[in-house]
Parts: structure tokens; sequence; C-alpha cells
């Protein structure tokens, strides 16, 4: 799996951005996925899907399930990295992985990201300031 500049075409400079993702979960997309290789969570079984038609790839994978409130829906974490045998690369906003056709990929979302940035900044969940996320023009997963 390379990396490359084609993988930044769609990411805006300057950033720290986190890698947030919108997989399948279940059945249904599930915006505000952080993809975090950091931490070790408490599973909780669930089938997830990245990608798209033919460069797509299913697991069932552990998740955590925490009754508190969370600027993100989901956190995936190395166990799930490692059942997709995939390379996430927040610096690039995105995440390959191989599949029985070819690497397949799913790109992060820079707007998503940084929306959940400022909302985790104050201690109620909403609030905060950082560099403005309108001007950002990049593609989500939906205009695919």
């Amino acid at each position: 799996m390379i990396f490359d500049d084609f993988d930044l075409e769609a990411v805006k400079f300057p950033h720290n951005d986190s890698l947030v993702m919108t997989p399948i979960i279940g059945n249904s997309p599930v915006k505000r996925v952080l993809v975090d290789m950091e931490h070790r969570w408490t599973p909780y079984s669930m089938i997830l899907s990245y990608g798209w038609e033919s460069r797509k790839d299913t697991q069932m994978l552990n998740f955590v399930v925490v009754k508190a409130g969370s600027t993100y829906n989901a956190i995936m974490g190395r166990t799930g990295i490692h059942a997709f045998k995939a390379v996430p690369s927040s610096y690039h906003s995105v995440i390959k992985f191989p599949t029985r056709d070819a690497i397949g990929e799913d790109r992060g979302d820079q707007k998503m990201d940084r929306s959940c940035y400022v909302a985790s900044l104050s201690s109620d969940g909403v609030g905060g300031q950082v560099l403005p996320i309108k001007d950002l023009d990049i593609h989500t997963n939906e205009e695919k």
C-alpha cells in the first residue's frame, strides 16, 4: 500500500486533523467514527464495512459501547484496524486495506473532524473556536 500526492488531492492544509470516517456499521452509514490507533477498548461485536463496490471489505469487529456524551458515534481502535489489515494515514486523511480485487480505501472527512474537535473543546460538548471549516471544500462519502 502506497500513500502519495494523489491521496492528498482532497486534503486541505495546513492540518493536524484526526482521521474521522463514515463507514457502514450494521447496515447503516455512521458518521463521526474516529480511527484511533492508541487506545484499548472493551469490545462489543458489530459488522463494519469500508470502501465501495469491488474495493470494499466487511469485518465483524469489536466496539465499545459507552454510556457517556461524546462527539464521536464510534471509535475504531487497533483491533479493528488489524482486522481489516488496514493502514490509516491521518496526514492523507485516508485508510487503505486489501480486498480480493485490489487495494480498497475510504476517505476521512476533515469538516466532520473539525466539527467534532470544536464540540469537544468545551465541557458540555458544544463550543470552542478553531480554523473556519466552511472554507474547506472536500468531497464527502455521499458525493462519491
